[in-house]
This record gives C-alpha cells, sequence and structure tokens, in this order.
C-alpha cells in the first residue's frame, strides 16, 4: 500500500483528500502544521513514499518543509497551494516539488498527478479495491454501496468508513492504530473503544451470528480483518 503524507491545515479540506485517498487505496497520515508533518516525517517507518504539501500552515511555510526533505530524501513531493503566482511555482519546482496545483483542484486531478508523480519515481501502483463479494456480501465503495443477500444493508457514514478501510485489506488484518487513524483521524489512534462499539455494530447488521463472526474477524491485541473474498 502506497503510503501518504497529508500536510494541509484546512480541517475540512484535510478530511476530503483524507478520505479521497483512502478510498483510492493509499495509507493516509495527516498534519495540520509544519512542525507535526516534519515530525511524521522524521519518525515514520516505513516513511511516506509521497507528501502532499500545503504552504500556508499555522507555524511556517511548506516551503521550509520541502527544503528539509531535499535535503535528506527524494520522496515526490506535490504542492497544494491558493498561491498563484508564477514566480513562486518556478521557484518551488526549480527547489524540488514534483508537482504544483493550485486550488481549488478536483479530487480526479489530484488523483492523477499523484500517479504521474509516482510513476516517475518508479512506483508500480495496484488498482484499488473498491469492491468485495463474498457468502452473499457485496460492498460497492464507488456506488457507496452495501447489500446481503440482495437486500440493502443500511450503514451510519462512520460504520461505511469502517467497512471500507477493511475493504481496502480484504484478508490482511489491520490495526488497531491504522484503523482508527484512518476512519477517526490521527488524534483517535489510543481510542479503542470507538473501535470496540463500531465493530460491534457492524457485526450485528452483517454477521449471521455476532457473538461468533465468519466475516468480520479479530486478531486479538492487533486489529481486524475482513474475510478474503476468495476465502
Amino acid at each position: 500500500m502506497i503510503r501518504v503524507l497529508l500536510v494541509e491545515d484546512d480541517k475540512d479540506l484535510r478530511a476530503t483528500l483524507r478520505d479521497a485517498l483512502a478510498l483510492e487505496g493509499y495509507e493516509v497520515s495527516t498534519a495540520a502544521s509544519l512542525s507535526e508533518g516534519l515530525a511524521l516525517w522524521t519518525h515514520a517507518r516505513p516513511p511516506p513514499d509521497v507528501v502532499l504539501l500545503d504552504l500556508g500552515l499555522p507555524d511556517g511555510d511548506g516551503e521550509t518543509m520541502l527544503a528539509n526533505l531535499r535535503k535528506r530524501d527524494a520522496v515526490p513531493v506535490l504542492v497544494i497551494s491558493a498561491r498563484q503566482a508564477d514566480g513562486q511555482k518556478i521557484r518551488l519546482l526549480d527547489a524540488g516539488a514534483d508537482d504544483y496545483l493550485v486550488k481549488p483542484f478536483s479530487i480526479g486531478e489530484l488523483l492523477a498527478r499523484l500517479r504521474v508523480a509516482l510513476r516517475h519515481r518508479g512506483t508500480a501502483l495496484k488498482p484499488a479495491l473498491t469492491h468485495y463479494e463474498a457468502d452473499g456480501l457485496v460492498v460497492d465503495l464507488a456506488a457507496h454501496r452495501v447489500t446481503l443477500k440482495g437486500e440493502a444493508v443500511h450503514l451510519t457514514p462512520t460504520e461505511f468508513k469502517l467497512l471500507a478501510r477493511l475493504v481496502r485489506s480484504a484478508g490482511q488484518v489491520v490495526t488497531h492504530r491504522q484503523l482508527l487513524a484512518d476512519v477517526w483521524g490521527e488524534e483517535f489512534t489510543e481510542h479503542t473503544h470507538y473501535l470496540r462499539l463500531y465493530m460491534g455494530q457492524l457485526r450485528a447488521k452483517l454477521e449471521a451470528d455476532p457473538a461468533d463472526p465468519r466475516r468480520l474477524l479479530t486478531e486479538p491485541g492487533v486489529g481486524y480483518q475482513l474475510a478474503d473474498s476468495a476465502a
């Protein structure tokens, strides 16, 4: 899974981009400030495969982070900014940015430019898993639709986001921390009771016997997985 570090201080845009990238199968870490972005980059193991970087951050300019990254790494960096001056675009591209997107931009354009940047660095991309079908359960992430034995299943937005994250890694264990970060945000990675609550709700809707789950499986002390559709 391709790891993306998104550094963006606008809460709504950050959430929108995180959800869109996650739907495409990217593993996304988010930061709301320059210092947080640098800290995540420094301590991430393995490091991110690509960085989406805003410029106008509350504790400094994203250009500082770009300079820091370029001293140590050739990771692709896509600048996302409302600043439109040609001079700044040219300076940042010359300083090592792989691309520069002016806000507002479409999600489709961002995804396409992200693929190009990764491809230029030799990173192979696998198609995102957006459809799951096994034992009467069908999950279509693109259509935002879940059916069980032909009947529509109503999920809350949070339940759907949790199921979608598991679908994208079907057959693999996703850790508690990763699920909490991807579904609720980085600031909720210690709130494991959220997972227990929502996993219980999903099992009540999708399992024949929620007390003996066959689809939504627990890896004790580690995380959860959705049974592989090929199983």
